[in-house]
């Protein structure tokens, strides 16, 4: 490999992770851009090195390291996921998204582009459209919605409490809009109870509401 095969595919490396991230980000999840740039560069470069030390030395196993990022890799996804007190399990899809992105990382290291490409497209496509067939089939909804004075978070809470009932999870988020003061609230509450994003809007202090 010489420098102008190992810059690009750093660089598709970095494209990726930040294609997915994006798309994890906008949904205010843990792992975002960083995250995801971060994983699938730093699997390429194992993949790379692999083959580096291979060409130099005529010895050696290139798909050795890659394995341990692999196993690695899930680990860190281990750490993502999050049982809540309600028995309500949170991060599975983070969790899957950082491993699979390590695949493409080392894919992209080893020169896979187009199975590194086609993945990425599946992907998405897997993140974007197959989840809401899965909403379809939940009993639950969840909102996202941002609060321009975090200290009213409690009182927004209540608010939206006695609109759906005690029966609601609440999930602490980073603004995405990242304005100073401003806290991004998740909702979890039941398909029946019929709260739309535009009755929780009404609320004082409330920004905005969107489904997730």
């Amino acid at each position: 490999m010489d420098l102008i095969v190992i810059a690009f595919r750093c660089a598709v490396a970095v494209i990726i992770g930040l294609v997915i991230g994006v798309e994890r980000a906008k949904h205010g999840r843990a792992a975002g851009m960083r995250t995801h740039v971060l994983v699938c560069l730093g699997s390429a470069m194992t993949a790379m090195t692999g083959i580096y030390i291979h060409d130099a030395f005529g010895t050696g196993d290139v798909f050795r390291l890659s394995a341990q990022v692999i196993s690695g890799v899930g680990f860190l996804g281990a750490g993502m996921i999050i049982l809540k007190n309600d028995n309500v399990i949170m991060g599975l899809t983070t969790a899957a998204g950082v491993w699979a992105t390590s695949t493409l990382g080392i894919a992209i290291g080893f020169g896979f582009y187009a199975g590194a490409l086609i993945a990425t497209a599946l992907f998405l496509i897997t993140l974007t459209l197959f989840v809401k067939f899965e909403r379809r089939k939940k009993n639950t909804e969840v909102l996202y919605l941002e609060i321009d004075d975090m200290k009213c978070t409690n009182a927004v809470m209540d608010e939206i409490r006695t609109l759906a009932g005690n029966d609601v999870v609440f999930r602490v988020l980073a603004a995405k809009s990242a304005q100073p003061g401003y806290l991004g609230l998740e909702v979890v509450l039941d398909r029946r109870k019929h709260l739309l994003p535009e009755d929780i809007c009404k609320l004082e202090h409330v920004l905005f509401a969107v489904e997730q």
